[in-house]
């Protein structure tokens, strides 16, 4: 009877010793304030307008189809196949991935200190006492005893301050900046692929234009002999000739080198090896599409780099509040149990029982200055943040306006091209039509050539930049990314390669 009222009677005691330990918890988790600066998100001044947009017709609501694939805009299936690629085998977008999984998993860490750590320590031990040790009338000399021991601890540092809660706080916003990042990665790993898709596009229709001329001066090659054979043309008309089709079936075969290159870069972006990889040829003929832009001041919403930026600046501002935490006492709280007996039968009964609890508060009084230089690096690593993210903005702008004016000007000189490219043709039929009647050298018809097949690939050359243009447009924007889809809790919502949350 006495054996089951002592065990109660432990129960009771461990019942209230963890009582008044939660209470303990509970008052100064709920008594403490947290110190440092409440977070604004950085001014910054945003135009009304986009000075390169012109005449540009604004984004409306139903326009917003940028997001996710915003490369079905161009209408070509063998880009979107390539598109799809990317988000499986791209390598570049895994190590994004993987960064931000780290930055999960350091913010779970540093969570943890919302919690009490609970140790448990087992031993079992033999010893024997010597017979002579002093004093040599102790009651244990020469005796052999069992000692075994089922201990319990648990330790915890009250957040009174609010340091842990700020320490949480900035990781879990480095989390969401790395989520933005994966975002950034993605848009630029999209983007790649479709430059380098439209360069090689751009290189196949200009190699098909000189394999085009090369076969019309092949046929002026043989006109020239024919007249040469009959003694109407010279024998440097002929060579004139020959000289024209050689160069230009040459410079055919030096478009292969740049374009292979792209057809390389192609493959790598989509986590393949270049030798079992190939682009089929495509020549480009359609013009990009149009691009909707909406005001300045939603880009701020729109560029995952930017938010990147605005979260690393919050994170800052948490630091100096864990900073400012080291000006006042760390409180624990810590308390002990658990059984100990020289009989493993007898352990865990109630007289074996033991427990301890106790609180501390410790208070640095003097460091020579190194707290204060902690703040001054936090309110410096602070003011960096925002200096680069306000940077960061100013780019943004920079791309948009850059990209804009590339974009029309672009549109206006290939309508200028067309003209020139059309002339040159008629200035070519009529030299032609001119050599063909003795009425002038081959000369001409080689300098009509010449200007021809330049106006030509000029304008296959800026349409190729009119489409790398509008791609870069699209990165500038933000690729229709919205910065509602960071994770408010990336501890334990993990994001897809776009930064959105599952």
């Amino acid at each position: 009877m006495k054996y089951f009222q002592k065990m109660i009677l432990l129960e009771n005691r461990w019942r209230a010793l963890c009582i008044h330990g939660l209470m303990a918890i509970a008052v100064l988790q709920l008594t403490g304030c947290v110190v440092g600066p409440k977070y604004h998100t950085p001014v910054v001044q945003a135009p009304s307008a986009y000075k390169e947009a012109g005449d540009w017709k604004p984004a409306q609501p139903s326009d917003q189809n940028l997001g996710g694939t915003w490369w079905t805009m161009f209408q070509d299936p063998q880009l979107d196949a390539l598109e799809q690629q990317v988000n499986i085998g791209n390598q570049n977008l895994k190590a994004a991935e993987a960064q931000f999984q780290q930055a999960r998993a350091v913010l779970r860490y540093n969570r943890a200190d919302y919690y009490p750590t609970v140790t448990a320590g087992p031993s079992a031990s033999r010893q024997r006492i010597s017979s002579r040790r002093p004093p040599a009338t102790s009651i244990f000399d020469g005796i052999t005893y069992n000692d075994f021991v089922l201990p319990f601890s648990v330790s915890y540092q009250a957040d009174v301050w609010g340091r842990v809660r700020k320490n949480v706080e900035s990781y879990r916003e480095q989390a969401q900046a790395s989520a933005a990042d994966l975002a950034t990665v993605n848009l630029s790993m999209h983007a790649d692929l479709a430059l380098d898709y439209f360069q090689a596009r751009s290189l196949d229709a200009e190699e098909q234009l000189l394999n085009s001329t090369v076969t019309q001066y092949e046929q002026a090659l043989e006109l020239n002999e024919s007249r040469f054979q009959g003694g109407i043309a010279s024998e440097v008309e002929v060579e004139q000739a020959k000289t024209q089709l050689q160069t230009t079936r040459a410079a055919a075969i030096d478009v292969g080198v740049l374009r292979a290159q792209y057809e390389h870069a192609v493959a790598i972006l989509i986590g393949k090896p270049p030798a079992g990889f190939s682009l089929p040829p495509l020549p480009l003929t359609a013009p990009p599409p149009h691009v909707p832009v909406s005001v300045p001041s939603e880009l701020l919403e729109r560029r995952p780099d930017i938010a990147a930026a605005e979260r690393r600046v919050a994170s800052a501002n948490a630091q100096i509040g864990v900073a400012k935490s080291a000006y006042y006492p760390l409180i624990s709280l810590g308390a002990s149990g658990g059984f100990e007996s020289s009989a493993i039968t007898t352990l865990i009964n109630g007289p074996s029982g033991l427990w301890s609890f106790g609180l501390s508060a410790v208070e640095t009084v003097f460091d020579g200055g190194r707290r204060r230089a902690v703040n001054d690096q936090a309110r410096a690593a602070y003011d960096f943040q925002v200096a680069a993210y306000r940077e960061n903005v100013l780019t943004g702008f920079q791309q948009v306006e850059d990209n804009l004016a590339a974009v029309r000007i672009l549109e206006n000189e290939a309508k200028v091209q067309d003209e020139a490219v059309v002339a040159a043709q008629k200035s070519l039929d009529l030299s032609v039509t001119r050599y063909k009647g003795g009425v002038t050298s081959y000369l001409e018809v080689i300098t009509a050539q010449s200007a021809a097949l330049a106006d030509e690939v000029m304008a296959v050359n800026i349409l190729g930049r009119r489409m790398a243009n509008t791609v870069l447009l699209i990165q500038a924007l933000g690729g229709g990314w919205d910065r509602s889809t960071l994770p408010e809790r990336p501890e334990c919502c993990p994001v897809v390669a776009d930064g959105k949350a599952n």
